[in-house]
C-alpha cells in the first residue's frame, strides 16, 4: 500500500471536518435553512477578504470569477494594463483579448515581481486606461507581486485594480479595503481547503459604480444580478450546495485558528521549504519575492522534472507540481497552502531528497530535512 500525499498548489488537501460537512444531506437551495448558511458564509468571507463589500460566490473555477470581472467592468475597445509574469498573468491577457479589450502587457521575467516604475509609466502614458490586472501570487512562478504599492498608483486614477488572489487570499494578508483593491478574486481549491468548484470575488464601491455603466455582455456572470440575489441570502442560479456547506466549515476553522496565526503558519512552512531547497543546493525560482503559497525549485542539471514528478506520484505517492512552458521539466513546485502543517513539509522534503538521489543527484540524504526542521523547531517554540 502506498499512502498518497497531495503537495501541489491546487487542488490542495481537504480537512476531515470539511469532508464531513460536504457529506451532510443535501437540502434545497431555495429554503431558509440554506439561506442561513449562506448568510454566515458571506460574513466570514468579508472578514477573509478584509472588506465591508459583498463577496459573491459563483459555482465555477477561479477563472470564471476572472472572466466575470472583465465582462462586468470593461467594454470592447477599452484599454487595460496586464502584468504578465506567468501563466496566470497571461490568462488575464487572453480573457481581455477574447472580448476585444485592448491590452498593454508589462512582461516580467518568470520568478520576478513586477517593478513599480513600469506600472507607473504605463498609467501615465495611457491616462484613459480602464483597469490594471495583476496576480497577487503568481502560482506558476511562485512569486508575489507588490499589490499594495500598485494600489497606491490606481486608487487616485480612473483605472480599477483587479487582482487575482487565487493563491494569496487566506495565505497572507491581502486587505482589500485598506489597500484600495477594486476587485479581488479567489477560488475554493487553494487556501480555502475545498475541492474545485467555487469562485469568489468582491468589488469596491467604485467598481460597483463602474459595473452600472454599459459593459461587455454577461449572463451567468452578471455580477449585479448575483449581488441582488445574494443580498437576500440566495443565489441567481443553482449553487454548489455541498461546497457551500464545506465552505461554512472552512471559515469556522480559519476563524478558530485566527487569521494572524494562519498567515504565520504559511510563512513558516514556506521558510522551511526554501531553507531545505537551498540546503540541497537547489536554486529558488523566486528568490527575491517568494510566495508563501508554494516554493519553486530548479532541479539539478540532467534531471528531467517530468520523470521525477511522475516517479514521485506513481511510485512514492507524493504529488508535486512541475513547471509550465519554458520551465517544463526544469523545476518542481512544492505547496504549503491551506491544510498543511509542519510534518507535511518534512514529508515533502524527504520525498524530494529520495527522488533526487534516485535520479542521480549527489546529495546527502537528510540535509534538506534537517534544514527544514531547524526552521520548524523555531515555529513550535513560538506556538
Amino acid at each position: 500500500m502506498i499512502k498518497s500525499f497531495l503537495l501541489a498548489p491546487g487542488p490542495t488537501p481537504v480537512p476531515p471536518e470539511v469532508l464531513a460537512a460536504r457529506a451532510l444531506p443535501i437540502i434545497h437551495h431555495r429554503t431558509p435553512q440554506f439561506g442561513a448558511v449562506l448568510a454566515e458564509v458571506q460574513t466570514g468571507l468579508r472578514e477573509l477578504f478584509g472588506t465591508k463589500e459583498d463577496v459573491l460566490i459563483l459555482a465555477s473555477s477561479g477563472t470564471g470569477a476572472m472572466e466575470g470581472a472583465v465582462t462586468n467592468l470593461l467594454s470592447a475597445g477599452d484599454e487595460a494594463i496586464v502584468v504578465n509574469g506567468g501563466k496566470f498573468g497571461e490568462r488575464w491577457t487572453k480573457i481581455c483579448q477574447s472580448y476585444g479589450v485592448g491590452v498593454e502587457e508589462i512582461k516580467v521575467e518568470w520568478g520576478q515581481a513586477v517593478a513599480i516604475e513600469p506600472v507607473r509609466a504605463a498609467l501615465e502614458r495611457s491616462p484613459d486606461v480602464k483597469a490594471v490586472l495583476v496576480q497577487a501570487s503568481e502560482t506558476s512562478t511562485t512569486a508575489v507581486h507588490p499589490v499594495e504599492q500598485i494600489a497606491r498608483l490606481t486608487r487616485d486614477r480612473d483605472a480599477l485594480l483587479i487582482v487575482d488572489g487565487i493563491t494569496a487570499v487566506g495565505v497572507y494578508d491581502v486587505p482589500m479595503d485598506r489597500w484600495g483593491i477594486d476587485v479581488l478574486v479567489t477560488g475554493s481549491q487553494k487556501a480555502l481547503m475545498l475541492p474545485p468548484g467555487l469562485a469568489f470575488l468582491a468589488l469596491s464601491e467604485r467598481a460597483w459604480q463602474r459595473a452600472e455603466r454599459p459593459h461587455l455582455p454577461a449572463f451567468y456572470f452578471d455580477l449585479q444580478r448575483e449581488r441582488k440575489n445574494q443580498a437576500e441570502n440566495t443565489t441567481a442560479y443553482t449553487p454548489a450546495v455541498s461546497l457551500v456547506f464545506g465552505l461554512h466549515a472552512v471559515l469556522a476553522m480559519l476563524e478558530q485558528e485566527g487569521y494572524e496565526n494562519v498567515f504565520l503558519r504559511h510563512a513558516s512552512l514556506a521558510a522551511a521549504t526554501r531553507a531545505a531547497g537551498q540546503a540541497l543546493g537547489l536554486e529558488l525560482l523566486a528568490p527575491q519575492a517568494p510566495s508563501p503559497a508554494a516554493t519553486g525549485l530548479y532541479l539539478p542539471p540532467g534531471i528531467e522534472g517530468g520523470k521525477l514528478t511522475k516517479y514521485l506520484r506513481d511510485k512514492v505517492g507524493v504529488s508535486f507540481a512541475g513547471g509550465q512552458d519554458h520551465l517544463k521539466g526544469k523545476i518542481v513546485r512544492i505547496a504549503h497552502i491551506g491544510y498543511f502543517g509542519e510534518f507535511d513539509i518534512v514529508t515533502a522534503i524527504a520525498a524530494l531528497e529520495m527522488a533526487l538521489s534516485k535520479f542521480g543527484a549527489r546529495i546527502d540524504l537528510g540535509t534538506g530535512v534537517a534544514a527544514a526542521e531547524r526552521v520548524l523547531v523555531e515555529r513550535f517554540a513560538a506556538i
